[in-house]
């Protein structure tokens, strides 16, 4: 016995509008059309899915058995449409890259948009998350590369540092830290901090309570559960600051001033690295690697 897949459909949607008229209509189908169709299913199952009535069509218990099973059914189905287009777009392989900052300008998105120019025909996966959700998709193998701040280890996973990126921290034109030539760790002691509780955010906070606690002292660090841009959106509330990598300025803030931040040997810094297991052979991670290479050497 053959069943259409479109047979399917026009029984699956029939049930859902209780009509065959409003089920031929969203089809731009004669109803009788549509009622035929599926009284052609019917006979196929002999099964009798439908009580056709003037109040419209209503499903019988045998019916309601079926249409549940018609709906795995086409999920299914769509799934794999989908998973057949995808791998046809990515004809060369695919590669998901995951990264917890952001992708406004700096070395990151220039790494991005290098190797999507240079291979067109891979699919390329972005996943932004933190650094603890990303490590474990490195691990459960949906991710393939990670960039994340140096300091990750956990076994299995090989890393290769990759470069730094400056500290800012992100004032209002009317801050009194503005005032100062050079703005130092020590002079945001005082400062309400706010951060995201997602990407990056976490290890900014955790370097700010690194640099400013002291004995009897630790800063105010607010998380909020939003995006850096949100957060730097907040700062006009005229209440916090916050600090900002250098990809972080890759698009206008009105009345936002970044500053550079100095600890005692210069410029405050974020060191990056890429993570990936050392069993991953995908052969679209390796392209990836040459192109970081010619980057980053050494």
């Amino acid at each position: 016995m053959i069943i259409d897949f479109r047979q399917l459909k026009y029984a699956v949607l029939t049930a859902d509008s209780q009509s065959f008229a409003r089920a031929a209509a969203k089809l731009n189908m004669k109803q009788s059309t549509l009622s035929r169709k599926v009284k052609d299913m019917e006979m196929r199952l002999g099964l009798k899915l439908f009580e056709r009535t003037t109040r419209g069509a209503e499903l019988t218990e045998n019916g309601k058995v079926f249409i549940e099973q018609a709906r795995r059914i086409i999920t299914d189905v769509e799934n794999l449409q989908t998973t057949a287009r995808n791998v046809s777009y990515g004809l060369k392989g695919r590669l998901a890259v995951g990264y917890c900052l952001p992708l406004m300008s700096g070395n990151l998105k220039l790494a991005f948009s290098d190797y999507l120019s240079r291979f067109p025909d891979v699919q390329f996966d972005g996943i932004e998350a933190g650094p603890e959700k990303l490590l474990h998709g490195l691990q459960s193998g949906t991710t393939d590369v990670v960039v994340a701040p140096i300091g990750v280890s956990e076994p299995g996973l090989i890393s290769k540092q990759l470069w730094s990126e400056r500290l800012f921290a992100a004032l209002l034109k009317d801050s009194a830290l503005l005032e100062k030539e050079r703005i130092y760790w020590q002079d945001l002691r005082r400062e309400v901090f706010v951060v995201s509780s997602n990407g990056l955010g976490p290890i900014l906070g955790n370097l700010i309570s690194a640099r400013l606690t002291e004995q009897g002292f630790r800063p105010a660090v607010i998380y909020q559960d939003t995006s850096q841009e949100s957060v730097l959106s907040m700062i006009a509330a005229k209440r916090f600051i916050s600090i900002a990598t250098e990809a972080s300025q890759g698009a206008p803030w009105q009345d936002l001033h970044f500053r550079e931040i100095y600890d005692a040997n210069g410029p405050a810094r974020l060191e990056f690295a890429l993570y990936w297991r050392d069993d991953n052979q995908n052969p679209a991670l390796k392209r990836f690697f040459k192109l970081i290479e010619e980057r980053y050497p050494g």
